[in-house]
């Protein structure tokens, strides 16, 4: 069983490591061809195709242009320890991980992303900002979709062949980055658990933030409890969720919380 996360915009380059593992992302090759179009961008330009501000822009222009290979423990890090928004604040790797669950999150979680289109946990990458839904001018198209192509679903069939477990996809990533995927060149099933907050007295919806929260709560538990079934996913019960069968399908198991504040 394989899981898919989407990266975090918020990057954390500081912390000490807790773990000296590590690895080199798959499709560097094209992330190097990739950055040279973006480094050939003005901070105007990337303003404006983000929708970010003049500061961030200025700072992501500089990021691109000191993108350098190779990658090493000194002027990169780990994937799963340089993110660092909500959904890597569910996942929670550097303080609950251990050596085992690095070694066994590289078999089994892999992070889509735009600049570097799929990366295992430990793959070091440097400071980048590049949303997968970003309009980028290339040879093949005017996206970051047509960028990658059948790429990344490549990468998750390769990955998926490797995996222990049942042949599914457990989709924790957010729409845009799922996109990516090409459902119909995966060689196993999907499954795309939805989480579901209600305030006192309230309908139950999705709440962007505990979302993504929970995702990552749930990409953590698969890989420290080394779940390797779909049914075992029903058994998720952290942050205060609980698996609901009257509003889930087979591939969309739903869970749900009440009262969230």
């Amino acid at each position: 069983m394989l899981i898919v996360v989407s990266p975090a915009k918020a990057l954390d380059f500081e912390s000490p490591l807790p773990t000296k593992k590590h690895s080199q992302p798959e499709m560097l090759a094209r992330s190097k061809d990739l950055v040279n179009v973006m480094a050939s961008k003005t901070p105007d330009d990337l303003s404006k195709m983000m929708s970010i501000s003049t500061k961030l822009a200025e700072l992501n222009h500089e990021r691109f242009q000191d993108w350098t290979t190779p990658f090493t423990v000194d002027n990169a890090r780990p994937a799963v320890l340089a993110f660092n928004g909500d959904t890597y604040t569910g996942l929670d790797a550097a303080d609950s991980f251990s050596e085992r669950d690095y070694t066994h999150s590289q078999k089994v979680l892999r992070i889509l992303s735009g600049l570097y289109g799929v990366l295992r946990p430990l793959d070091l990458i440097q400071p980048y900002r590049l949303e997968m839904g970003s309009k980028v001018e290339h040879d093949h198209g005017g996206d970051l979709y047509s960028y990658w192509g059948d790429s990344v679903t490549d990468q998750l069939n390769a990955a998926l062949a490797d995996s222990p477990g049942a042949k599914a996809l457990v989709n924790l990533a957010s729409n845009e980055y799922f996109g990516a995927v090409q459902p119909e060149r995966f060689d196993g099933r999907i499954i795309s658990p939805r989480f579901l907050d209600s305030k006192a007295g309230g309908d139950f919806k999705i709440v962007s933030f505990f979302a993504k929260q929970a995702r990552g709560s749930m990409a953590g538990w698969i890989i420290r409890e080394r779940i390797t079934s779909i049914k075992a996913l029903t058994d998720f019960d952290a942050n205060g969720y609980t698996y609901d069968p009257n509003r889930s399908t087979p591939d969309e198991p739903t869970f749900i919380r009440r009262n969230a504040s």
